[in-house]
C-alpha cells in the first residue's frame, strides 16, 4: 500500500542507468523525451521505444516529466493554435502508449530558481541556495532590467549593492550563466544549451511579458486547461501541476501556482479530477506562509503525483534544500495524509488509486563528488532521500494497519 516509489530519469545521456534503478528498488520511472524541443508533437513511435526500454527493466513510466507549456502557449502568442493542437496530439499519443499521469508547469521564462548551486552544508555536502539578495543583484546589476529597483525594498537593494561590488567579473559571469542556462537547459528551458548572447536573448524573452500581467496569465491558463482538459479526459490521462519555484515573483513575472489559494482557484475553474496537481514540497515550502500540512489535507483528492523534499528558511526570503526528512517541512505529517488518500482511493475502486511520487532533488555526498548529473540531480543524495521517505512511509503504514 506504500506510495509508488519513482525516480526522475533523464534518459540515455542521464549518468543513472535504468538498470541501476532496477538495482536501487525503483518501481517507476519519470521521464520526457528530452530531445523534442517544447512545443513540438512527441510522436507515438518515440514514445513507445522509451516505455519499451523502461519495461525491460520490469519498471513503468509512471509519469511524464513534463510535457512542456511552451512559452506561445503561457503568452497565447499568434503560435497558439498550432502549439495546442500539437500539445492534444501529444496527449493522445502518450494515452495510446498507456502512459496516464503528465506534469507540467505554467512558469513563464524561468522555471525555477537558485543563485548558488554548491551549497556546502554543515556535514559537507552540496545541496542549492536560494539567495534572495544575490538573487536581486542579478536583477539590478547583470541583467539590468527595466523597472526591476521597484520590485526590492530598500534594504535588499543595498546588500544587493554590496554583493555586486563584491563578486569578481567571473563570479558575476557565474551567477547569470548557472540562472539563465544551466538550471534551465536539461528541462526545455527557453535558451536550451545554446548559451550564445544569452542575456540578451533572455531579456528578450522577459520582454515578452511586460504586457501579461497576473490576471492576463491565469486568463492564459484557463484557456489551455479549457482546451487540455476535455481531451484528458477521454483518453484518460491525470495532468497535474507543478507549483511555481520559488512561490513568489521574481523579474517582474506573474506567479500563478504558489499559495493555497492558488490551487484553489486553478482547480475551481476546470472542476475535474482530471485537472489536478503535482504536490511539490519542496517548491511550496520556499514558502515560509505556505501551510503545506493543510494544503496536502484540501487537496489530498487532486494530488496525482508527489515530489518529496525539505527546505530551511533564512531571512530575506532566502532558503537552501535541506534534504529530505529534516527542515521546514513537516514530512511525517504530510506522508500520512498521503497515504490516508491513497487507501480512501483504492475503497472507492479507482484505478488510479496509487500515488506515485520522487525523491526530490537531493544533497551532494559521497560518490556524487565523481559523477556528472543535472543541478539537484545526484544518485547518492537521492538514494538516501528515497530509503529515508521509505522508511517513513513503512512505519506510517504500520501505525495505519494498527489504528484499523
Amino acid at each position: 500500500m506504500a506510495l509508488e516509489k519513482t525516480w526522475r530519469w533523464f534518459g540515455q545521456k542521464d549518468s543513472v542507468t535504468l538498470s541501476e534503478l532496477k538495482q536501487i528498488g525503483v518501481e517507476g520511472v519519470v521521464t520526457a523525451l528530452h530531445s523534442i524541443p517544447a512545443g513540438d508533437l512527441w510522436p507515438l513511435e518515440e514514445i513507445l521505444q522509451v516505455k519499451k526500454e523502461i519495461e525491460q527493466y520490469g519498471m513503468r513510466w509512471s509519469v511524464v516529466e513534463s510535457l512542456p507549456v511552451s512559452e506561445g502557449i503561457k503568452s497565447c502568442s499568434p503560435e497558439r493554435r498550432r502549439l495546442i493542437a500539437d500539445y492534444i496530439a501529444s496527449l493522445r499519443n502518450l494515452a495510446e502508449a498507456g502512459i496516464d499521469t503528465v506534469c507540467y508547469n505554467f512558469m513563464p521564462v524561468l522555471d525555477w530558481a537558485r543563485t548558488d548551486l554548491h551549497y556546502k552544508n554543515k556535514q559537507g555536502g552540496e545541496s542549492m541556495l536560494f539567495d534572495y539578495p544575490t538573487f536581486a543583484a542579478f536583477d539590478l546589476f547583470l541583467l539590468k532590467r527595466e523597472g526591476s529597483e521597484k520590485d526590492y525594498p530598500e534594504s535588499i537593494i543595498e546588500k544587493a549593492k554590496q554583493i555586486y561590488a563584491a563578486f569578481t567579473p567571473a563570479q558575476r559571469e557565474e551567477l547569470a550563466y548557472n540562472i539563465i542556462v544551466v538550471t534551465q537547459a536539461f528541462i526545455h528551458g527557453v535558451l536550451g544549451e545554446d548559451s550564445h548572447n544569452y542575456i540578451e536573448r533572455f531579456r528578450a524573452y522577459l520582454n515578452t511579458y511586460s504586457v501579461i500581467n497576473r490576471d492576463k496569465l491565469r486568463e492564459n491558463l484557463v484557456r489551455f486547461l479549457e482546451d487540455v482538459i476535455p481531451v484528458a479526459e477521454d483518453v484518460g490521462i491525470n495532468l497535474c501541476i507543478h507549483p511555481d519555484d520559488p512561490p513568489f515573483p521574481l523579474l517582474g513575472l506573474p506567479r500563478i501556482a504558489s499559495t493555497q489559494e492558488d490551487f484553489r482557484w486553478i482547480l475551481r475553474q476546470i472542476d475535474s479530477p482530471t485537472n489536478g496537481i503535482t504536490f511539490c514540497t519542496g517548491s511550496l515550502s520556499g514558502g515560509s506562509d505556505n501551510d503545506l500540512v493543510a494544503m496536502a489535507k484540501e487537496f489530498a483528492p487532486r494530488i496525482h503525483f508527489v515530489h518529496l523534499r525539505n527546505t530551511t528558511h533564512i531571512e530575506n526570503r532566502s532558503f537552501f534544500e535541506s534534504g529530505h526528512l529534516t527542515g521546514s517541512v513537516d514530512m511525517f505529517a504530510i506522508v500520512k495524509i498521503l497515504l490516508e488518500e491513497q487507501l480512501r482511493r483504492k475503497k472507492e475502486g479507482r484505478k488510479d488509486w496509487r500515488m506515485p511520487f520522487r525523491p526530490d532533488h537531493g544533497i551532494r555526498i559521497l560518490d556524487d563528488f565523481t559523477r556528472e548529473a543535472n543541478p539537484g540531480y545526484p544518485l547518492i543524495g537521492r538514494l538516501k532521500g528515497l530509503a529515508e521517505m521509505d522508511g517513513l512511509q513503512t512505519g506510517i503504514e504500520r501505525m495505519l494497519k494498527r489504528e484499523g
